[in-house]
């Protein structure tokens, strides 16, 4: 006869693990080897994961919608090979050697993913388009790529989980495991962000990466002849673990916990950008952070595991604290980091900034991280397979890959374009709270009830308010924040000389939150001014108003007759209405990721971009210039590339030789491209680089500049087929006809009272600097150097010494402003002012 459950002893409390001696191999030399293959293994999945996603963003684009792609092919596949590694049939005591050969095989699929990319971009090049059939060949690429690799790295951990026994000392031994490859991955993160990428270039970091797996395979199968299979001789397994701890529920709760744990990095790392500035070693510092606190909470589950704790209480605890942790960082993040009394231009030591920003990161988001990565070894424990610990390991990595992968999808493409950040972090909220839920559904399911029952009822309770309470506390980003970032503090500290008052911020009339960036416009009611996450890109004022003319200018007055344009980057609109006065273009195309910028911003901004919404000749394509060129069979007149500063994350693929061989192939014969280049936040040995790897490719090359105060502020680098001769009297009949009073009225507007004032700009041209560019490194996209270099120089404000060494080499040479004695020399005196 069977025995009735005492009702004093409750589900969440019971220990499923007899109390057991140390194994004999636990604590010992192949034990701790182990957990440094596995942390070796995770600092090589890291650089690869950074590599590859940069290489693949050159072929499929770097949108939304393509980051997406290859986020969820990676995890994805990791998330198959998890799932694919029980199913094959081997014997408990070879778990190491199959896991030594999915090293090596991941070394070799990471060596051809890197072969195959040339010819994955050619058929690309030919076959790319946009749509359906262009997400389903972006799938495509990125699966060829990352599936092979990413299936064997998800068969790592279920593969050596097979080696242990379902104890306590085994199963808190796969949470060290997991603990060790997240903690490599924390290493490979910033030894990929910090010094790889920046010192080297991305072969190099694969190498490196492929020699990481072969020393973890090596080592591997060196253990594989001298480790027996972890147990301990007195150790007891699980028994009746399916009657009393549903495996369902666990996956419940660990699909959540993923959803909201990558969910949370895409919020944080959105709201964080804005705080510590848009550079690669930003997002290098958030995913170090979170990768930190994961492992972390991954060591301490496990000693909870091993000391014989309830791992369903352990379970419960987590997901509750969760809930406070994720309302501790949306209240940190938005009402209390912003207003840190830091100015970090005032400090020329980097490492101090650094330092700065990587406890600004922990203060907000190391708790929950902990949190997370103290479930996964929790839940393995919470639910044991007693045959087969890998089988157990296995479903729950799996479980928490897809939900990894819905958060991040989730949040990026559906809760934040709709909900804002508030809304996703009320969301997180719920989700850990459901995941409560699923910790205590055992115990609901005992019959007889036990008398713990109605104590998890009324923490429910108590969470469900707690959890209303504390969304309801979580505030929408701040506007402020949106538009001046990381400068907050400081502008608002700002003071007025003559009346030591504090000088108001302009205030914010436009706040959105879309997939790819969050946008704002301010108004001080002088100046108004468009800001993407956290820099202003756009304004009204009269230096960003010539300059914005000047680009589409300088090439529209030289090209004798222009019809097509290729705009690669919306901002206020500015740029692309210049065009719209020109009566020879019929043409206009812009290239833009974020939607909310041309749908909402160029409203505000109609006086100054000649209403260009309304224009039926401007066509709006919502994806990356690169990917757009490169699949486009279309060529144009003018392309004219705003692009934002190269120390952002991802804008140096704009600055580079391949970017701009691209670009001249998309150029009509007589075609002209025009490149801005930002002289402030750089240094001279960053504007070379960019200087140098444009004239590579378009010899002859002209430089503008946008002054401000006698000095430059941006250039415009002028490029083409050929080197540009500019026929001066053609150009004067050309304006002079009345058809082109608005070009005229447009240039006068803000400061160019003739096509005179506009050509005096003229900075340089292409033979005349050489000796200034000599040495002088090409940007090119298997290094990217220069977004590390530029990111480090970001806070510097060096443009007048920058303009004054570069003009030294200035002259005005015959061949190129051709034409009558007095227009020559109305240009050179001009010029020469």
């Amino acid at each position: 006869m069977s025995k009735t459950p005492r009702p004093s002893r409750s589900p969440l409390r019971d220990r499923h693990f007899a109390p057991e001696a140390t194994s004999a191999n636990f604590g010992g030399a192949p034990s701790y080897l182990l957990v440094l293959v596995f942390a070796l293994s995770g600092c090589s999945a890291l650089i690869y994961e950074i590599v590859w996603f940069q290489l693949l963003e050159f072929i499929i684009g770097s949108s939304a919608v393509s980051l997406g792609v290859l986020l969820a092919v990676y995890m994805g596949g990791l998330c198959v090979g998890s799932l694919a590694s029980v199913r094959l049939s081997w014997r408990r005591q070879s778990a190491l050697r199959i896991y030594a050969w999915l090293e090596f095989g991941i070394a070799v699929a990471a060596a051809l993913a890197w072969l195959e990319l040339p010819a994955l971009r050619a058929i690309y090049a030919r076959v790319g388009g946009f749509g359906v059939w262009g997400i389903t060949l972006r799938i495509m690429v990125a699966g060829l790529c990352l599936l092979p690799p990413t299936i064997l790295m998800g068969a790592t951990l279920p593969t050596v989980a097979r080696w242990v026994r379902a104890t306590t000392a085994g199963l808190s031994w796969v949470g060290w495991l997991y603990a060790a490859n997240t903690f490599g991955a924390v290493v490979g993160c910033l030894t990929a962000g910090f010094y790889l990428l920046r010192v080297y270039d991305m072969p190099t970091a694969t190498i490196v990466a492929i020699v990481l797996n072969v020393i973890a395979g090596t080592l591997a199968l060196t253990m594989s002849g001298q480790a027996r299979p972890h147990h301990s001789v007195q150790a007891q397994p699980v028994a009746n673990v399916a009657k009393q701890m549903p495996h369902g529920d666990v996956l419940v709760l660990v699909f959540l916990s993923g959803l909201t744990a990558l969910g949370a990095e895409v919020v944080w790392t959105r709201l964080l950008s804005l705080l510590l500035g848009a550079t690669v070693y930003t997002f290098s510092i958030i995913l170090a952070v979170v990768l930190s606190g994961i492992a972390l909470g991954g060591a301490i589950g496990s000693q909870v595991v091993k000391s014989g704790g309830s791992p369903r209480r352990a379970l419960l605890a987590c997901q509750l604290l969760t809930i406070i942790s994720i309302s501790w960082a949306a209240i940190v993040i938005n009402e209390s980091l912003p207003f840190w009394p830091i100015a970090p231009a005032m400090s020329q030591n980097l490492l101090n900034n650094f330092q700065l920003d990587l406890v600004r990161c922990a203060w907000a988001t190391l708790p929950s991280a902990m949190l997370w990565g103290a479930t996964f070894p929790l839940a393995v424990a919470a639910a044991p397979t007693p045959d087969d610990p890998g089988r157990g390991v296995a479903s729950l990595y799996a479980a928490n890959t897809v939900g990894a992968i819905v958060g991040s999808l989730g949040f990026t493409f559906v809760v934040i374009p709709m909900a804002g950040t508030q809304g996703a972090q009320q969301i997180m909220l719920w989700c850990s709270f459901a995941a409560a839920i699923a910790a205590v559904v055992p115990a609901l399911r005992v019959r007889p009830l036990t008398p713990r029952v109605p104590v998890y009822v009324m923490l429910l309770i108590g969470a469900a308010l707690g959890a209303f309470a504390l969304g309801q506390r979580i505030q929408p980003v701040s506007g402020e924040l949106i538009a001046f970032g990381r400068g907050l503090a400081y502008r608002r500290a700002i003071q007025d000389p003559r009346t030591g008052q504090r000088v108001p911020l302009p205030r914010p009339i436009y706040v959105g939150e879309g997939m790819n960036e969050s946008v704002a416009v301010t108004d001080d009611n002088r100046v108004r001014m468009f800001h993407v996450s956290g820099k202003i890109e756009a304004s009204t004022s009269p230096k960003d108003m010539r300059l914005q003319r000047l680009l589409g200018a300088v090439p529209a007055l030289v090209h004798p007759a222009p019809r097509s344009v290729l705009i690669v980057g919306f901002g206020a609109g500015v740029t692309a209405g210049t065009f719209l006065k020109y009566p020879s273009i019929t043409r206009v195309v812009i290239c833009e990721l974020e939607p909310l910028i041309p749908k909402h911003i160029a409203a505000y901004f109609d006086d100054a971009n000649n209403h260009i919404r309304s224009d039926s000749r401007v066509t709006i394509v919502y994806d990356d210039a690169r990917h757009f060129m490169l699949t486009t069979k279309e060529r144009f007149d003018i392309v004219t590339s705003d692009p934002i500063h190269p120390w952002v994350k991802g804008a140096a693929a704009l600055y580079s030789r391949e970017y701009f061989e691209l670009v001249r192939a998309r150029l009509n014969p007589g075609g002209l491209v025009t490149q801005w280049v930002p002289l402030y936040q750089s240094s001279e040995r960053t504007i070379k680089q960019e200087l140098a790897t444009f004239v590579r490719v378009f010899p002859g090359a002209t430089v503008w500049a946008n002054r401000d105060r006698g000095l430059g502020y941006d250039l415009v680098l002028l490029g083409g087929l050929r080197p540009a001769r500019i026929q001066l009297d053609s150009l004067d009949l050309r304006l002079k006809q009345p058809e082109s009073a608005g070009v005229v009225q447009d240039l006068q507007k803000v400061g160019y009272e003739s096509w005179s004032d506009l050509l005096a700009t003229y900075a340089g041209r292409d033979p005349d600097l050489r000796p200034w560019l000599s040495g002088a490194e090409i940007n090119v996209d298997r290094s990217l150097r220069l977004q590390y270099q530029a990111g480090l120089e970001s806070l510097f404000e060096q443009e007048a010494s920058i303009y004054q060494s570069m003009t030294q080499y200035r002259s005005f040479p015959s061949d190129l402003f051709v034409g009558s004695s007095n227009l020559v020399s109305q240009v050179m005196e001009k010029g020469a002012e």
